[in-house]
């Protein structure tokens, strides 16, 4: 129960930020002599610090409270296609340090970079390894609760990242899918704060979505909800990555659209083309039917999810899905509208990442925060640690658009 108090008061301070006793008292349920006997524990260990003085009516202010950025730090990446990026934050998510390093995505190459880029960022920010709370690394494909990753768009066949990665470090480590990391990310410190029901899609040349049920992230029975880019949207259509037939990452995904747009326009295929005609002012006649049919891919996948889910708000991001959502949202919101049943449509909102292409990363350092977070703080030797974090208070509301 005390863990439990203190993790419900430390959630309350990392979220909402400056509180005083009186406030957490209010906002936790908890009597004002618990919170002042946790808070002064957290005092002592240094994990809470004291952080100002707001005035009261007519009493002596009120001692200001939050959790100290500098008691622990967090590492976070992001595995892309072709290279890794390593950022180290404080606790209040701060950036201290960043790597990025090229890998060619063979698994063992893949975490040996990963220890040099966590290494590299250590010794950037004068940080040492007992300081660190943990290593959360995002990657594509489906994780389970050790690290395996696979991954079969990549090829990726049961690759125990996770023990790689603990072989060589003293530092905790979290795998987690990178669609996932990115959707905490949205949820904690972006577009999706605020929302209880909500769903977060990460479009680069893989498709994925982080579900968030009532608060908490939906894995399904082993971890592998959320792989939204292959359900199927065309019955034997195109040939994905993954090996099957007509999923919607064929259509929406970065190569997928780059494919159609240099088969109507004659430029070559490569990376850079969906930038460059999504960049053109006007956009070429050919390269506007492409992205007009691919708003509509979008918009029928997006459909699918709001009458699967019901959610108060849906979250478009990802480094092709932020481009491209910024230029056709009107359009990606029409096609949804289309498809999607009229009642849940209304209560949806459909909106962009505010983050940029680094919350892979920062979401992946977020991981080992939530169990600290779930811990009420540190754990003390032989306790266990708690398996979930506690159910937060509901935030604020935002507007719907």
């Amino acid at each position: 129960m005390r863990r439990a108090n203190r993790s419900s008061l430390l959630t309350d301070l990392f979220h909402d930020g400056l509180q005083s006793r009186q406030q957490l008292a209010a906002t936790t349920a908890l009597s004002q002599a618990s919170v002042s006997n946790l808070i002064g524990e957290m005092l002592e260990e240094g994990l809470v610090e004291e952080a100002g003085l707001v005035g009261s009516d007519g009493g002596r202010p009120r001692v200001l409270l939050r959790v100290r950025p500098g008691f622990r730090y967090v590492v976070g990446a992001d595995v892309a296609e072709t290279r890794v990026l390593v950022e180290l934050y404080d606790l209040a998510m701060n950036r201290l340090a960043a790597a990025e390093l090229a890998h060619d995505d063979d698994p063992p190459q893949v975490a040996a970079q990963l220890i040099k880029g966590l290494n590299a960022v250590l010794a950037e920010a004068g940080v040492s390894a007992g300081e660190v709370l943990g290593f959360g690394v995002g990657v594509p494909g489906v994780v389970d609760q050790d690290g395996v990753v696979d991954a079969q768009s990549t090829g990726w066949d049961a690759v125990p990242l996770g023990p790689m990665l603990r072989a060589a470090t003293e530092v905790p480590i979290f795998v987690d899918n990178g669609a996932k990391t990115f959707g905490q990310a949205e949820m904690w410190f972006g577009a999706g704060r605020g929302a209880r029901h909500a769903v977060i899609i990460m479009i680069g040349t893989g498709v994925g979505a982080a579900v968030v049920m009532d608060g908490r992230n939906y894995r399904g029975a082993n971890s592998n909800a959320g792989e939204w880019g292959h359900t199927t949207l065309i019955y034997d259509g195109e040939v994905c990555r993954c090996g099957a037939r007509g999923c919607l990452e064929a259509y929406v995904g970065a190569d997928g659209i780059a494919r159609r747009l240099a088969a109507a326009t004659g430029e070559p295929f490569g990376p850079e083309l969906l930038a460059a005609q999504l960049a053109a002012d006007p956009i070429r006649p050919e390269a506007a039917e492409v992205f007009t049919e691919t708003a509509g891919y979008l918009g029928a996948g997006i459909a699918d999810l709001i009458n699967l889910f019901s959610p108060e708000r849906i979250v478009i991001g990802g480094i092709a899905g932020s481009i491209f959502g910024e230029r056709f949202l009107t359009e990606i919101r029409n096609a949804a509208a289309s498809h999607a049943l009229r009642r849940p449509y209304s209560q949806t909102s459909i909106e962009l990442c505010s983050l940029g292409i680094d919350a892979v990363a920062k979401g992946a350092a977020t991981l080992p925060i939530a169990q600290l977070l779930a811990d009420g703080g540190l754990p003390e030797p032989d306790e266990p640690m708690m398996a979930m974090p506690p159910r937060p208070r509901r935030p604020p509301e935002r507007s719907r658009r």
